[in-house]
Order: C-alpha cells, then sequence, then structure tokens
C-alpha cells in the first residue's frame, strides 16, 4: 500500500520545480495539466493537478494505492461493514490513467479513495473535457453505496446499489 496525496497548482512548471527538488526525484508522469511522483522512500503517491481551488482550496483529495482490484474490493467491503458510504468507479479513466477504485468522505468532507491502477491512458477523464467534476473530484456524498463504471463510449454510467 502507498499513500498517496493530490493538490490542486494553478502553475504547473512552478510546482513542477519545486517539487522535483523538495523530493529529490524527477516526476513519473508529466501532462499538460498533470503530474505525479512515486516516490519509494517514503511510499507515496503524489500528484498535481492544474485545478482553479480558490472556493475547494488546495487539497483536492488523499488515498491508498493498493497492488489489485481484489484490494480494493476488500477496503470496500470492510468500509460497507463499518457503515461508511463508498462510491465504487471500475475500469474508470482517471488522472491520466485506467483504474479501479473506490471513494469515501470524511466527517469533514476530505475525499479519500482507494485506487489500483490497471493502465497508462493517454487521456485524463474518461469524462466531458472542461467538466469541472472531472478526475479526481468526488461527488457529494449519499446516503447509498453508488457503482460508478466508465464505457468504452467515454460517458459515465452510474446506478445506486
Amino acid at each position: 500500500m502507498r499513500m498517496h496525496v493530490a493538490i490542486n497548482v494553478k502553475e504547473l512548471e512552478a510546482s513542477l520545480a519545486f517539487y522535483t527538488a523538495f523530493f529529490g526525484t524527477e516526476p513519473t508522469k508529466v501532462k499538460a495539466d498533470y503530474a505525479k511522483f512515486e516516490l519509494q522512500n517514503p511510499p507515496l503517491h503524489f500528484s498535481l493537478n492544474v485545478r482553479p481551488y480558490e472556493s475547494r482550496g488546495v487539497l483536492n483529495h488523499m488515498g491508498f494505492q493498493v497492488a489489485s482490484t481484489e484490494a480494493v474490493m476488500g477496503v470496500r467491503s470492510r468500509l460497507q461493514a463499518a457503515g461508511l458510504v463508498a462510491l465504487d468507479e471500475m475500469n474508470t479513466t482517471c488522472c491520466y490513467a485506467v483504474q479501479d477504485k473506490i471513494w469515501v468522505r470524511d466527517p469533514e468532507g476530505n475525499a479519500w479513495e482507494i485506487f489500483f491502477t490497471k493502465a497508462d491512458s493517454e487521456f485524463e477523464s474518461a469524462r466531458e473535457v472542461g467538466d469541472e467534476e472531472v478526475c479526481c473530484v468526488t461527488p457529494a456524498p449519499t446516503t447509498e453505496t453508488a457503482t460508478v463504471t466508465t464505457q468504452s463510449t467515454g460517458g459515465c454510467g452510474c446506478s445506486s446499489n
């Protein structure tokens, strides 16, 4: 398991220069609006998302990267047994990767994801370009668990469980 922290930034180049020096290593992925560092010591998956953050703040979300879809589903079962609401996003394209993931929000509204990265993608998200609720921004909490699957047409199909 590797800790995951995603922050919103206004200027990717300035943040890349800072975090490259701060971590002492080059990022593992850089796109026009996204960058990722995968550190081994400490184990950290740290991403920069170019997004306006005046209303949301600099923290985008936190989470854990795990080794398999089975691990994601195991955490989902545990969280649901504990009475926490989870949002499933299986086989979704997010942050330039195809992932299986679940989301929860803590009592303060902070988003946490548990995810497994299946493959790299050339696209940030399978959702509409310009959609403010794209990748790495979770929907508002609900009283039901929702299952979200991204379809090959690029749309998002949601259904309650």
